[in-house]
């Protein structure tokens, strides 16, 4: 299947950089919500670009509504909003990966909402099916390679990776990162939990080294010949082959496959936002997720990022027109975060840390 043409991008609203290190993990806070500033927008973001603050600008120059911000792991964003209780001033929350967006709909803090404009924008498989979150940008999880020792045919499934003939030669992140735990949660609904178990066993014995780093570690490490393959996101990839020099040059020492394509299609995640539960501006919250899925919203959220923008019509950011068109996964994104308990059982056994 080739990335899917949406319905019409067009939205009727009532009124209408460069990125930071991409993969930080450091807790950042810059304009902190306050319900003492009334009527503000107070999003909780769990991701950390600098391009998100000319978004938040762009958005009150368009509605003269004023954004105040909160950016940190969605870790300690949660923890936040356990001790803010009902007083929280959050009216929104982003965060990268269905798998994180459960983990706050878990703890009670989304809310569903009924947006025509957004249903009619955002394919119904890319939304939470209560409205407690909704799709805004897409990624798909891959499988990087270095051509010069493996064929294309040779790892263009999820389970060549635990093929034997690959000992020694795999390299991985850890398996607490949410990414390896909702691909891990799709096998286990596809596959069930023994089939999914022992491809996590299998892949271990043909970790190079231990898991370590990020997804853009595990490309270099590619290029660098410690090992062969890995499992990335393609817009890590994306940013080096559009980067520096040195990014360009390590990114072209290396290739994609995007796995199932002759059967179930590449496991495809989300970036998303949701109501909070208590939000003190709703009204104000649902017309910023809204005005995130008009095409300006999809460009500015998308551009830096290299994510794949979920509106049909929207520009490519830089780099993505080279990427093949692929068949993606359908499996119910909302059950990523249910089996995520049992996926970090499975790798925890599999000596995957």
């Amino acid at each position: 299947m080739k990335i899917p043409t949406l319905l019409a991008a067009a939205l009727i609203l009532a009124a209408c950089g460069k990125p930071a290190a991409p993969e930080a993990t450091q807790a950042e806070t810059a304009a902190e919500p306050t319900v003492q500033d009334t009527g503000a927008l107070n999003v909780y973001s769990a991701r950390h670009y600098d391009s998100d603050k000319l978004m938040y600008d762009a958005f009150e120059k368009d509605t003269g509504i004023r954004v105040r911000f909160r950016e940190s792991g969605a870790p300690e964003l949660i923890e936040t909003m356990k001790a803010e209780g009902e007083a929280s001033p959050a009216d929104v929350i982003i965060a990268s990966d269905a798998g994180t967006l459960f983990r706050f709909q878990d703890a009670g803090f989304t809310q569903g909402v009924q947006s025509d404009a957004l249903e009619a924008a955002i394919p119904e498989h890319f939304r939470e099916p209560g409205g407690n979150w909704f799709g805004l940008a897409r990624r798909a999880r891959v499988i990087a390679y270095d051509p010069a020792r493996l064929q294309p045919e040779e790892v263009d499934q999820y389970a060549d990776l635990a093929n034997g003939r690959l000992q020694g030669e795999i390299c991985m992140r850890s398996s607490s990162n949410i990414y390896n735990l909702s691909l891990m949660g799709e096998f286990i609904g596809r596959w069930g939990s023994d089939e999914a178990a022992a491809w996590a066993r299998n892949v271990v014995a043909n970790f190079a080294r231990q898991p370590q780093g990020g997804d853009t570690t595990q490309i270099q490490s590619i290029a660098a010949g410690e090992c062969s393959a890995a499992l990335i996101n393609h817009y890590y990839w994306v940013r080096l082959s559009t980067g520096s020099d040195a990014d360009r040059a390590t990114a072209a020492k290396t290739r994609l496959s995007f796995p199932e394509q002759d059967d179930v299609g590449t496991h495809v995640n989300v970036t998303a936002a949701a109501v909070a539960a208590h939000a003190p501006n709703k009204d104000n919250a649902v017309r910023f997720i809204e005005w995130l899925a008009t095409p300006q919203g999809q460009q500015m959220l998308t551009t830096e990022t290299k994510e794949f923008p979920m509106v049909a019509g929207v520009p490519l950011p830089e780099g993505l027109a080279a990427l093949p068109d692929f068949k993606q996964s359908d499996f119910p994104l909302e059950q990523l975060g249910q089996n995520q308990s049992e996926a970090q059982k499975i790798y925890d056994r599999a000596g995957w840390n």
